[in-house]
């Protein structure tokens, strides 16, 4: 599957494609192909086998775990598993854990490196908070550098299912999570993980 944000641009490589082809502008004909294969590679959105344990949170984001600490976020503590993607990462974002939407958050801000602890406070970010039976969990989609746009695909008070998907950062960027203190954290930083598949926490029964 491609992501729906990559179809204007994927379909702008093929016209130019074809239209150097027609021409002919051969060096172009390759360049475009090149650049229509790199599109098609970056906005892949694969189906993913999500666990069907109970009690379990899994990924939002694919890429390498880069921060894993108690914070206070909001005004509350929470366990805190910062996820980075860089450019050759998945960038459609999915469902932490089933829950309904309460509210998403839209912040301005810069767009520094997002591998960099304070990229989570400063740089530009969507806060989209799910309601669940283990309390509030939150996902947080951060711009980085090359990444200036954030798109979310849900609204208030749509209820999503573990593994759905709930939008994508174009190009590289991170994901943050917040969950309850109840939960346990399963991975540590620098471990790869998958959006939809990877169980980075367990609940408490």
């Amino acid at each position: 599957m491609i992501a729906k944000e990559g179809y204007p641009i994927i379909i702008s490589a093929l016209v130019a494609t074809i239209l150097f082809y027609i021409i002919p502008w051969f060096i172009w004909v390759t360049v475009s192909l090149l650049l229509l294969a790199l599109f098609l590679w970056f906005f892949r959105d694969p189906e993913r086998n999500t666990p069907i344990e109970q009690d379990i949170a899994v990924s939002a984001a694919d890429g390498k775990v880069v921060e894993v600490e108690e914070v206070e976020f909001k005004g509350e503590k929470y366990k805190k598993v910062g996820v980075f993607m860089n450019v050759f990462s998945v960038h459609v974002n999915r469902t932490p854990v089933t829950g309904t939407v309460t509210s998403i958050e839209h912040i301005a801000g810069k767009f520094v490196n997002a591998s960099r602890k304070d990229a989570s406070i400063i740089n530009e970010r969507n806060i989209i908070t799910f309601d669940t039976k283990y309390g509030k969990v939150i996902a947080v989609q951060v711009a980085g550098l090359v990444a200036r746009r954030t798109v979310s695909y849900v609204k208030e008070g749509d209820l999503m299912a573990t593994g759905d998907r709930f939008g994508m950062i174009k190009f590289s960027s991170r994901v943050d999570h917040y969950f309850p203190l109840s939960a346990t954290i399963q991975v540590e930083i620098d471990d790869e993980v998958k959006a939809g598949e990877s169980i980075i926490a367990k609940f408490n029964d």
